[in-house]
């Protein structure tokens, strides 16, 4: 058997695992979830989100709005150094993200059930 029958079967085989990958793995919801960041951003997104009185008074004068708010749980990066995570019970989480063109942080409490957004803040340049 010479090499190009070798890399011939390789590939058959490798193709062939890919498509049953493709059967088994369909319309599951598969995340990659290993950094630091995604673990955390995940834990917060799986539990139920509530609004300080600072953030409700944000909304209602629309200094913010929720789609900001959302978008920033899912794409945001956290800033550990800023952060305190080991804060007794609930710890305190620093995100960092920019939307619209604009740079924005967010404080989160993240407790064992729920998440709360406790201040939301625009850079200035």
């Amino acid at each position: 058997m010479n090499l190009l029958q070798r890399i011939g079967y390789y590939l058959g085989g490798f193709s062939i695992g890919l498509i049953i990958l493709m059967f088994f793995l369909n319309g599951k919801k598969v995340s990659c979830d290993y950094g630091p960041d995604a673990r955390v951003l995940k834990n917060i997104n799986t539990k139920k989100i509530r609004y300080s009185e600072t953030i409700n008074q944000a909304l209602i004068n629309r200094d913010i709005d929720s789609s900001t708010i959302a978008f920033l749980l899912k794409k945001g990066d956290i800033n550990f150094t800023k952060s305190n995570p080991r804060e007794m019970p609930c710890g305190i989480y620093l995100i960092e993200g920019q939307y619209l063109e604009d740079d924005w942080t967010l404080t989160v409490q993240n407790c064992d059930s729920t998440a709360t957004i406790l201040k939301a803040s625009k850079v200035l340049p």
